[in-house]
């Protein structure tokens, strides 16, 4: 059994299914979107987001990723699929709830499925 004491920290897994397709394709809502998500589990984010569309086919789509002081926050979108998959990872205790009720508003995800899990 792991003491409290001894967790590193928490990451959560959050597949968005059913999404507003317009706002998985536009890098200027998806950049927005890591910023508010920063504010609301009130994490300080480290330099700016890196975003990028790459890949092809039914694989193209945007990936943004956001260093926070405690780690970082990961988003890769999948506009042919309406689906948007984030990662958060911190050793900064935040609420999973919160995180996922947030994620599923902002994309309009009518689906949701979530991991998470306390890293040791």
């Amino acid at each position: 059994m792991v003491k409290k004491d001894w967790l590193w920290g928490r990451s959560t897994n959050v597949d968005l299914h059913d999404c507003n397709n317009k706002l998985l394709r536009d890098p200027k809502i998806i950049k927005r979107f890591i910023k508010e998500l920063a504010e609301v589990l009130k994490m300080k984010r480290h330099g700016p987001t890196r975003i990028d569309q790459f890949g092809s086919g039914k694989l193209k789509g945007w990936s943004a990723m956001q260093f926070i002081e405690t780690s970082s926050i990961v988003i890769h979108c999948d506009d042919k699929g309406n689906r948007a998959f984030i990662d958060v990872f911190s050793c900064k205790k935040y609420n999973s709830k919160i995180l996922v009720k947030f994620c599923k508003k902002f994309f309009g995800a009518k689906n949701v499925s979530v991991y998470s899990k306390e890293r040791i």
